[in-house]
Parts: structure tokens; C-alpha cells; sequence
């Protein structure tokens, strides 16, 4: 029984990694332009550039929740954040 837990906790896993992935890639997409796929392969300055676009990205989302903007989006702003995360580490 151990290891069908063990099986089914591994199913489990994988399907939410895959599910988080897919809503980042939508939502970094949506927001920017920024495929993850062709930001991880890119060179070492292209990634460079992707991670300063980023960032400025994610200080317009701060900037606009700060104010309590309308058009802030928490969600936007953690996928922002959660992106540049996965470009620095290059993963």
C-alpha cells in the first residue's frame, strides 16, 4: 500500500507542477509577450534583458497596488514575480 501513497502523492505533484506552470506561461504571455520556454533557452543576454523587463513589470504592478489602481492585479503580480524567479535560476 506504501507504494501506491507513494504513486499517487507523485501523480498528484507532477499534475499541480504542470497546472502551475501552464498558468504562469499563459499569464507571463498575456501580460508581456514573454514565452518562458524561449526565455530559459535564450542566451545569457537575452536573458538579461528579459529579467530587467521583468522587473520593471513588476515595479509598475507594485507601484499600481500601491495606489489601488483599478487595473491591479494580484495574480499578474505574483505570476511576475514567480517568472523572474524562473529565469534568474534559468530553470
Amino acid at each position: 500500500m506504501d507504494r501506491l501513497t507513494q504513486e499517487i502523492d507523485d501523480y498528484k505533484r507532477k499534475k499541480e507542477r504542470i497546472t502551475t506552470e501552464a498558468r504562469q506561461r499563459a499569464a507571463l504571455f498575456l501580460a508581456c509577450g514573454i514565452d518562458i520556454p524561449e526565455a530559459l533557452s535564450a542566451s545569457a543576454m537575452e536573458r538579461e534583458r528579459i529579467t530587467v523587463r521583468l522587473q520593471r513589470l513588476i515595479e509598475r504592478e507594485r507601484i499600481k497596488g500601491s495606489r489601488r489602481h483599478w487595473s491591479y492585479d494580484i495574480n499578474r503580480h505574483i505570476a511576475l514575480k514567480q517568472a523572474l524567479d524562473r529565469v534568474r535560476r534559468g530553470e
